[in-house]
């Protein structure tokens, strides 16, 4: 079986892109399933029920979310109902939503888990605690396990890799934008990668117009960050893993940029 997951979607420039390349990737990886964080979708902040629908109908079969899940205030009147949508599990008991959910295959179900870390992020509960948590609970049940870990820090991801070796197909970092060029096969078998970047605006600074960012570092002044516009450029991971075990097999970084990108 093989997972796509596609990095952070940032914007109607990074929506842009994945109308472009999603087509070619179904084509080129037929019958894999196809995941995407969207927490960035709707002007770099958050996502809208639209959006969403929008996601689902060219093929995404689950969206993940992380720090901005809260932005856009439509999301408390649908994120309940819909099953394919989870934020980070370990938000506060009661927070709506859900930080896990099941993606059903021809080879076995998949347990499809959201994280965010505490390192240069809100204190919010226990990431490991929690997914040791929920993985006691669905003990068994599950032959594949995927984990977005929507995290700033590089270590907490790459400590969080070492704490699900075994126990999970595969672990991806989320939130920084930069696509890492990690990407292994830990001992016990899960796949793992830092971040997978992100699917929006190429000459931003992670998808926000650079010269208010770069005013900010300059002058330590508050600004308002916008979504960039121009260039797209498309991050995602490709995991094959076996049908059998659940254990990853064979990992591959997908990196397209707009100027390059051959369309089908």
């Amino acid at each position: 079986m093989k997972i796509i997951f596609i990095g952070d979607i940032v914007g109607s420039v990074g929506r842009k892109a994945l109308k472009a390349v999603l087509p070619s990737l179904k084509d080129r990886y037929p019958n894999a399933v196809i995941i995407a964080n969207g927490e960035n979708a709707a002007a770099g902040r958050g996502i809208t029920a639209a959006i969403a629908r929008e996601f689902y109908a060219q093929g995404v079969q689950a969206i993940t979310l992380g720090n901005h899940t809260w932005d856009q205030k439509e999301i408390f009147e649908f994120i309940d109902d819909d099953d394919k949508m989870i934020r980070p599990a370990n938000f506060p008991p009661g927070t709506p939503g859900r930080g896990y959910t099941k993606i059903k295959t021809r080879v076995g179900d998949i347990l499809l888990i959201n994280l965010q870390g505490r390192t240069f992020l809100p204190p919010i509960d226990c990431p490991f605690r929690k997914v040791d948590e929920i993985l006691e609970q669905e003990k068994n049940q599950y032959k594949f396990v995927f984990v977005d870990f929507h995290a700033e820090a590089t270590s907490e991801k790459i400590a969080m890799g070492w704490h699900l070796d075994g126990r999970a197909s595969a672990v991806v970092g989320t939130h920084t934008h930069v696509q890492t060029n990690d990407n292994r096969i830990l001992p016990q078998g899960t796949g793992y990668v830092t971040d997978v970047g992100m699917v929006g605006p190429r000459d931003g600074i992670l998808g926000m117009e650079r010269n208010a960012v770069l005013y900010k570092f300059e002058t330590q002044l508050p600004v308002r960050f916008v979504v960039d516009e121009g260039k797209w450029h498309f991050h995602a991971v490709v995991f094959d893993f076996n049908d059998s075990t659940g254990a990853c097999e064979s990992s591959q970084l997908i990196r397209y940029d707009e100027d390059e990108f051959i369309f089908a």
